[in-house]
Parts: structure tokens; C-alpha cells; sequence
């Protein structure tokens, strides 16, 4: 594609809409796109790259530029990781700027900057993990994620979907470890598939599907998933119901109950029952208290393992928002435990980083008794899974190609004998 300076300048306007980390910068482009109805494919494809480029980057394009404004970081980001001339790029920005970038020293960045990530992120990890596993994370983290999809079980066999995307000339593989999962090595406008139309497939990362595996849900069940957001996890969990018993899915915000819908009715699934909240207090849960033989809590969190597909979450959280999403998920998990029958079983979900957003909340709730830890690669191993990170999932981009993710499996004691 051929850079002009209308373009890069499209790029600039583009990027520092972003850089006030006030709004999500998928959210902050889409409304770009449409104010710039006119810009044609390419041209947005290179406006989103940019921009995500420069978001991925962030911390080491700041080191290598004499001043970090948007226009800056774009040169920046197109010589150092889009591997752009000098001489390409003379025409859009001074030999003193370039010369710049490249003599700026970047041998022994500091390891927040050379991860990608902030520092007091940097110092929560370092609690548990070594400098070097921070780093690879960081690295891992930088690179964009491949598409995942989950086939719908009960409309499709995966062997069957894999052969046709096959014939179709995709390049796809199982994932290697949900049942369910088929990665893509591209990213093809998936949602306009016929696949895709008929609820045969949903997108949907290998982490997350493992999270339905993990709540077993059988047939003629009572299952909630408690914090439903648009639906991809209760869809999963529906499919293995085949579409029996009763499926809640809980939320407290309307819209993304709202784009459930369409995915509950591509889904062909006619168990599941969207309710909205207003919190875990709400009257609609206390109803099911000791009624339900499953329940998933996939708990707001800071996001942080998701950085591959959403970089700037990074700029938009901070130590004192985590202190209070810590504050929600323990009070999230208790109401919702509260909803089990003696003997079902809990999933405690996040796709955080941080062991305060995941252990600590486990262990908070198991200390108080009444529950069990249920070993997560015991029960892997009776899926025939072949992964073992514990008695709790850990899934990282570096070991497992996965967003990193966060699960737990509690289990309710038992009523004693009378």
C-alpha cells in the first residue's frame, strides 16, 4: 500500500483521538470510520494498524522519539516495526527526526518498557513471577492474537467445519486443547460466513471455551452464568446442555445482554434465560439461592491478560481500579456461591494477570469454608486435555497461545447426614 500524506496525516488525527485513554480505542476508531465514511479498505486497514501498532509499542516508541506526540510515534512505529526506509519515510518527516530514531539507545531498557507494560503492573507480577517470564509475557503480549472460533456442538461436528473452511482455501487447525476450538492463521471477515450466519460457529478464544469444559454443565441442569456480558461463554455451556434444562444468564448492562440476542438465536439453543440485574444483591438472584447445580463466574477484571487485542487496556487501569474490582469479585463470588446446591460446583473466571484478581479471591472464599478446590487438571484429564498448569488455569499467550486467563473450580459441601 502506497503512504501519502493525506493518510498518515488520517493516521495521526486517528491516534491521538486514542491517546487520551479515556474510551476503549476499538470504540474510539469505529467512531473514526464512520465520521470517514469515505476511506476506502486499505486505507482503514492502515489507520487501525497504525494505531494499534503505536498502542502495542507504546512505551518503547516514547524512548525512541525526541518529542511523543501522534505524528512522532507513527514515523517511529513505521521504522522500528513496520521496517520502513529512511529514504521511504524522507518525504513525510526530517532526516534529523529519523536519524534520531535510529540512534536512540535501547539497549538496556527498563524492564516496564522493554515488557510493554507499566510499572506497577511490573511490580504486582514480580510477586510471582521472575524478570525474565515478565518479559517474555510483555514480548508475547505485543503480538496481535489469532482468531478463534468455537463450533456450535449442537449444530456442528468440528471435524466436518475444519474439512469444509479447508476446501474453502482457510488456513485453520484444531486448537490444542478445547474440543470445540478452530484457530485461524488470517483473519477473514468470519462474521459474514455462512458458518458463521447459521450459528455453527461463534468467535470465541480457546481460554474462554476451556471455561465451559471446566463447568460441566449436563443435561436438564440449572446453570447460571453470572456475569453473562454478550453471551459467548453461555452459549458454550447451552451447547453442552444440549439445550436442556435451564440456562440463567445474569448482567447488570443492558446492551450487552442486548447482543446476546442475535447470537441466542443464531445459536438454535432454547434453554437460556437473559436476565438483567442490578447488581448481585438483586432479588431476581436471591430467588435461586441453594437451587442451581452449576454456576460460572466470569468476574469483571482489569483485562490485562487480553493486552494482545486490546493494548491500551493497559493505559486505562490503574492500582487503585484494581483495589476495586478486588472489592466486586469477592463480593460477586460470595453471592453467587450462594446460589449452588450442596455439592455443585463454582467456576471462578478471570482474564487478569494478576494473582490479587484470582488466587487471592479464591483463597478469600475457600478460608471461609464450605467449599472445596476441585483440581483443574484432574478434571482436564478426564476431558483428555493434555494441560496441566495446577490445581487452578493459568493460561498464558507465551506458553499456550491463549489470552492469558484465570480459572477455578470450587465445589459446595455436601448437606451432613441427619
Amino acid at each position: 500500500m502506497e503512504l501519502s500524506p493525506p493518510l498518515l496525516q488520517l493516521a495521526t488525527q486517528a491516534l491521538d483521538l486514542v491517546l487520551d485513554f479515556k474510551r476503549p480505542a476499538d470504540a474510539v476508531l469505529s467512531a473514526f470510520f464512520r465520521e470517514h465514511k469515505k476511506l476506502g479498505a486499505r486505507d482503514r486497514a492502515f489507520v487501525a494498524e497504525a494505531v494499534f501498532g503505536v498502542l502495542r509499542r507504546y512505551r518503547y516508541l516514547s524512548v525512541v522519539v525526541p518529542a511523543a506526540n501522534p505524528r512522532t510515534l507513527i514515523i517511529a512505529w513505521l521504522l522500528k516495526a513496520r521496517g520502513m526506509s529512511g529514504a521511504a519515510l524522507e518525504k513525510f518527516a526530517k532526516p534529523e527526526l529519523i536519524q534520531h530514531i535510529r540512534a536512540a539507545a535501547t539497549d538496556n531498557l527498563p524492564l516496564g518498557v522493554a515488557a510493554e507494560l507499566p510499572d506497577w503492573v511490573v511490580e504486582k507480577l514480580q510477586a510471582s513471577m521472575s524478570d525474565a517470564d515478565i518479559l517474555a509475557l510483555g514480548r508475547a503480549l505485543q503480538q496481535p492474537a489469532p482468531l478463534d472460533v468455537r463450533v456450535n456442538a449442537h449444530r456442528a461436528d468440528r471435524d466436518a467445519v475444519l474439512a469444509r473452511l479447508r476446501e474453502e482455501g482457510h488456513a485453520v487447525e484444531p486448537t490444542p486443547y478445547s474440543p470445540w476450538g478452530i484457530r485461524f492463521r488470517e483473519h477473514p471477515a468470519i462474521n459474514r460466513h455462512p458458518l458463521f450466519l447459521d450459528g455453527s460457529l461463534e468467535v470465541q478464544d480457546e481460554g474462554s471455551q476451556l471455561l465451559a469444559l471446566l463447568v460441566g454443565a449436563r443435561r436438564g441442569e440449572m446453570v447460571c452464568d453470572f456475569c453473562a456480558g454478550a453471551g459467548g461463554k453461555t452459549l458454550a455451556i447451552g451447547a453442552m446442555m444440549a439445550s436442556t434444562g435451564r440456562l440463567y444468564a445474569f448482567d447488570v448492562a443492558e446492551k450487552r445482554l442486548a447482543n446476546l440476542k442475535p447470537r441466542l438465536a443464531r445459536s438454535g439453543l432454547s434453554n437460556v434465560m437473559s436476565q438483567l440485574i442490578a447488581s448481585e444483591t438483586d432479588t431476581r438472584v436471591k430467588r435461586l439461592a441453594g437451587k442451581l447445580d452449576r454456576v460460572l463466574v466470569d468476574a469483571p477484571c482489569s483485562g490485562l491478560g487480553t493486552l494482545r487485542r486490546n493494548p491500551d487496556l493497559k493505559f486505562r487501569q490503574s492500582p487503585e481500579g484494581v483495589a476495586e474490582l478486588t472489592r466486586k469479585q469477592a463480593a460477586i463470588l460470595r453471592a453467587a456461591a450462594r446460589l449452588l446446591k450442596p455439592g455443585g460446583r463454582l467456576v471462578y473466571a478471570t482474564c487478569s494477570l494478576l494473582p490479587e484478581e484470582n488466587e487471592a479471591i479464591v483463597e478469600g472464599l475457600l478460608a471461609e469454608g464450605g467449599f472445596a478446590l476441585l483440581p483443574v487438571n484432574e478434571l482436564l484429564a478426564q476431558h483428555k486435555i493434555p494441560l496441566d498448569t495446577g490445581a487452578m488455569l493459568k493460561l498464558s499467550p507465551v506458553a499456550h497461545a491463549t489470552d492469558g486467563f484465570f480459572a477455578a473450580v470450587l465445589v459446595k459441601a455436601a448437606s451432613p447426614a441427619v
